[in-house]
């Protein structure tokens, strides 16, 4: 079928924001015309010149609060925002040239909902996968035109959740205004999606029952494990999760533990293996060469190392994000250099970091490496 197309974890931070800032543009900090360097983060061999707002929007459409990102086999860049359920004619989902220039957008299918995205080839050509909690509930398989594969609701094989729970999107669409989802050990709210070796694909039901399900490639249901509980092995948050992607590595699966700040290291079937702590939230994982890349919703981009060891913190403004210094709805208060919520990062092709931020104007920051 052909898309129209188009948080729990409430932080003690977050605020709403000003009514300018919801109907204005993206707030854009301007460089000093008296400075004469660029802003710079990282340390060691791992620094980065900082530009905010590289990707932006025409003057039409607004983010509604940045989520995901990805990079295709050419370079282009798909960024996704939840979205206002109420805005029907409004793209979900953005496309950006390697300059940060906008090309074309789809996807108010997952209006309102949108969280989770990434991308694998198969077979030659490229599809995007997508994880949506309240009130779309639901993962789905496109291609890079936004048009429908599949898309599959709660797996009530699974025997985890309650009746009926695998129709509430369709409600939601047939025209019922959406009501605030709730969360619990029994409720799906897909926040992120992996791909194994074999072609299935794990997905994290991160805001609702924290179970990680195993489907194939077409979108089949074969099992469940994990679900919510005492660390290790259970999850209270397991937001997003990736497969090992560096040369040379066992077959791992990381999972980030948002609500406890760690990543668990799983095998592909569930075992737990070991745990990596010290993180601020972390939502995610991507990989490029031998560098592992978090970002942690509260404040801070982390690199590490082939052995998990910490190689730089970029843009690191966590103790004022802890503190409540830092309003997620007011971009006067970011600090130039600085994240206030990384939600999703990834590496392009040449070893830069684009970041998207779980702030209600959305941002999108390019970090490019420095010789």
């Amino acid at each position: 079928m052909a898309l129209p197309i188009s948080r729990r974890d409430a932080l003690k931070t977050a605020c709403v924001a000003t009514a300018g800032l919801i109907s204005g543009a993206p707030f854009v900090h301007a460089q000093s015309k008296v400075e004469s360097q660029p802003l710079t983060t990282g340390q060691g061999d791992y620094q980065y010149e900082v530009i905010h707002n590289w990707a932006q929007l025409p003057i039409e459409f607004t983010w509604q609060t940045t989520q995901a990102v990805v990079v295709d086999k050419n370079g282009f860049v798909y960024l996704n925002h939840t979205g206002d359920f109420n805005k029907k004619n409004h793209p979900n989902v953005f496309v950006f040239d390697q300059d940060g220039k906008y090309v074309r957008s789809f996807g108010q299918y997952f209006q309102g909902g949108a969280h989770g995205l990434e991308l694998r080839e198969e077979n030659g050509e490229e599809f995007l996968y997508f994880s949506n909690p309240d009130p779309v509930q639901s993962i789905a398989k496109t291609n890079l035109k936004g048009e429908m594969i599949w898309e599959r609701f709660a797996p009530m094989e699974s025997g985890i959740y309650p009746e009926g729970e695998n129709t509430l999107p369709q409600r939601v669409r047939s025209g019922e205004v959406p009501r605030k989802g709730v969360g619990g050990p029994n409720r799906y709210k897909p926040t992120n999606i992996a791909f194994l070796k074999d072609g299935d694909l794990l997905v994290a039901d991160g805001y609702g029952s924290n179970y990680i399900h195993r489907y194939t490639k077409d979108g089949d249901y074969k099992l469940s494990f994990a679900g919510a509980g005492p660390s290790p092995g259970k999850f209270s948050t397991n937001h997003g999760l990736a497969l090992e992607a560096r040369p040379g590595k066992e077959e791992v699966l990381y999972v980030t533990d948002r609500s406890r700040n760690t990543i668990q290291c799983l095998t592909p079937e569930g075992k737990f293996l070991s745990l990596i702590d010290g993180f601020q939230k972390p939502c995610h994982v991507d990989f490029y060469k031998d560098l592992m890349l978090v970002p942690e919703l509260q404040g801070r981009v982390t690199l590490l190392d082939g052995n998990n060891k910490v190689l730089a913190y970029l843009c690191d403004d966590h103790q004022n994000v802890n503190a409540g210094k830092v309003n997620r709805g007011d971009a006067k208060q970011w600090a130039p250099g600085k994240f206030v919520h990384p939600h999703d990062a990834t590496f392009d092709h040449n070893g830069n970091i684009i970041v998207s931020e779980w702030v209600t104007t959305g941002r999108i920051t390019l970090l490019k490496k420095l010789s």
